[in-house]
């Protein structure tokens, strides 16, 4: 599929690589930050061009906390940029999930089959052990 994998198993530069990719894409597309759409349809065009970028072959990434909190800082990063909201404005993160209508359970639907895999991955581990 294309993905960056190194000997030791882990995805960090491809995840890094993604990110890249998806931001890239963000800032390309400049109406969803400063067009007049509405919420919902900046909503859509980002979940259907920026997350099949930044999450392609996602379910094959062996991933670590800190990628997990890349990818979470992407997310914010977007929300904010749509938005127009600055770090230095000292709104929280909670707080533009709210303005953008997302939930907090947002996780499991933005790499819910990545936690489905380790779901299955500690299942069979369970299986092998016993």
């Amino acid at each position: 599929m294309g993905s960056l994998i190194t000997e030791d198993g882990y995805c960090e530069k491809e995840i890094r690589s993604r990110i890249g990719m998806a931001k890239k894409i963000f800032q390309d597309k400049k109406k969803l930050s400063i067009g007049k759409m509405n919420l919902e349809s900046k909503k859509r065009i980002i979940k259907c061009l920026v997350w099949s970028v930044a999450l392609y072959a996602a379910e094959t990434w062996t991933l670590t906390q800190a990628d997990r909190d890349r990818i979470e800082a992407l997310e914010m990063w977007i929300w904010r940029r749509m938005e127009k909201i600055s770090w230095v404005d000292k709104v929280t993160n909670e707080d533009v999930l709210k303005k953008v209508n997302e939930s907090k359970q947002r996780k499991p639907k933005w790499i819910g089959h990545v936690h489905r895999h380790d779901e299955f991955l500690q299942e069979n581990k369970f299986l092998k052990e016993e």
